[in-house]
């Protein structure tokens, strides 16, 4: 049996195996369920420690919060068909006038806005990259500029309330979701102030990088027009207030906010006369797409975390970082792991791998698991514009224009990737920021 070995070389052993799959290929949740299934007979040798894991893969995939995560995905993918993110971002244009920077600034603003309406980065990226990007480009603005601001607004999506990492989080935490959407507020907005705070000192220094729009653009709309740009950007702050507000006044739980996203964006799409059932159709199947693999995922992170524990790896993990000393050095080798792990997997298979060991250590350092939510969340930003797997540099070279390559845009990312880890750094020292509102 393995277990002569110690769980500090079963822990080796483990990393080892699983980095030599991702190498080869193999899926994340199919990886992690063969060794989960290889630990539980070559360390236990019994048939009922799988049981036991059964059981928990059981809770995870019948838990009610669970949901919401097929909701929020279908309400993404139906703004991604419909006109309705399209038109908010071409009337938000009108509104940036003749702002030095200011189509990369409104393209911030529409980000955020989809964010509150969506949760997840994919959608928003590639839908900035068709909009956004070829309408700066077209502007003159300088392309590293535009692509950075393009890249660093889609990934908004983890960050801003309804965001599915943080519902995640939450689950694998046993975090109330609805006190991590109140802490992410103040997060996501001194993240987002502080890109278009550099996108506008940058814009002040060299003009020429995001150069003004022609007045004659913003002249000369007719009344219709004007009332078109009205309907346009409140239909999406409507829906983004139904689902807040449903929330936060008491209406409705972090699952049933999710639904009346959903009922919102179809009302929505209907009064525009967009309602079709091709666009429910693909909706639907992208939905099912996503949603199997964050499934497969979590039930492969859930057995190998459970098998690990039995194993007596969460007393291990934690007594090493109790050697460390000072608490704030567990913490800082926290965020360097999930720096590392950002840049390499998903941020589902991070959070399930990874939370279950953590959240513990957290809790017995007296830290607040809201506020290790939130920069866990700040953490995955990074991860998702970093190479060399950023995914949101990966979503928008499958819309890119002509000519802008994979490596042009991980040379753009840098900027926005300093600025999150200042964000990173001021929440490390000043956590009673997130928690504002609470």
């Amino acid at each position: 049996m393995l277990s002569v070995v110690g769980i500090g070389m079963g822990t080796v052993i483990i990393f080892a195996v699983m980095l030599f799959l991702l190498v080869i290929g193999m899926p994340l949740g199919f990886l992690t369920g063969l060794i989960a299934l290889a630990f539980s007979y070559l360390w236990f040798d019994t048939t009922a420690i799988m049981q036991m894991v059964a059981s928990r893969v059981t809770d995870f995939t019948s838990s009610y919060t669970f949901v919401a995560v097929p909701m929020f995905v279908l309400m993404a993918t139906m703004l991604d068909r419909t006109g309705i993110a399209r038109d908010l971002y071409n009337s938000m244009r009108v509104l940036a006038g003749r702002l030095k920077g200011g189509v990369a600034i409104q393209s911030m603003v529409v980000a955020v806005l989809l964010a509150s309406m969506s949760g997840i980065i994919g959608g928003e990226t590639v839908l900035l990259g068709m909009l956004a990007l070829p309408q700066m480009l077209r502007l003159g603005y300088n392309q590293k500029l535009a692509i950075g601001t393009v890249v660093s607004g889609g990934a908004l999506g983890t960050m801003v309330p309804p965001s599915i990492v943080l519902i995640v989080y939450g689950m694998t935490a046993n975090v109330s979701i609805g006190d991590l959407f109140l802490a992410a507020i103040p997060a996501a907005v001194i993240l987002s102030s502080l890109y278009v705070a550099y996108i506008l000192i940058l814009c002040h220094i060299y003009p020429h990088y995001g150069p003004a729009m022609d007045i004659s653009e913003i002249k000369g709309l007719s009344r219709e027009d004007k009332k078109k740009i009205v309907k346009d950007i409140a239909i999406p702050l409507v829906i983004a207030g139904w689902i807040m507000g449903s929330i936060y006044g008491g209406i409705a739980s972090i699952t049933e906010s999710a639904c009346v996203g959903v009922v919102g964006v179809v009302l929505a799409a209907w009064y525009r006369k967009e309602l079709t059932f091709n666009i429910i159709y693909e909706s639907v199947k992208t939905t099912l797409k996503t949603v199997g693999m964050i499934i497969w995922v979590g039930i492969g992170a859930t057995m190998i975390i459970g098998i690990y524990n039995l194993m007596g790896g969460d007393k291990y993990i934690a007594s090493l970082f109790t050697d460390l000393g000072a608490p704030i050095y567990t913490i800082l080798i926290m965020m360097a792991i999930l720096l590392v792990l950002g840049m390499f997997l998903d941020w589902i298979g991070v959070a399930m791998l990874t939370m279950p060991i953590f959240i513990p250590i957290i809790l017995s350092l007296g830290y607040d698991p809201v506020w290790f939510g939130i920069l866990f969340c700040v953490n995955m930003q990074v991860s998702f514009l970093s190479p060399p797997f950023g995914p949101a540099a990966f979503y928008l070279k499958s819309v890119a224009p002509e000519g802008i390559e994979l490596t042009d845009i991980f040379k753009s990312v840098w900027p926005f990737i300093c600025i999150q880890i200042i964000v990173l750094a001021l929440l490390l020292a000043y956590p009673e920021i997130v928690m504002i509102l609470i």
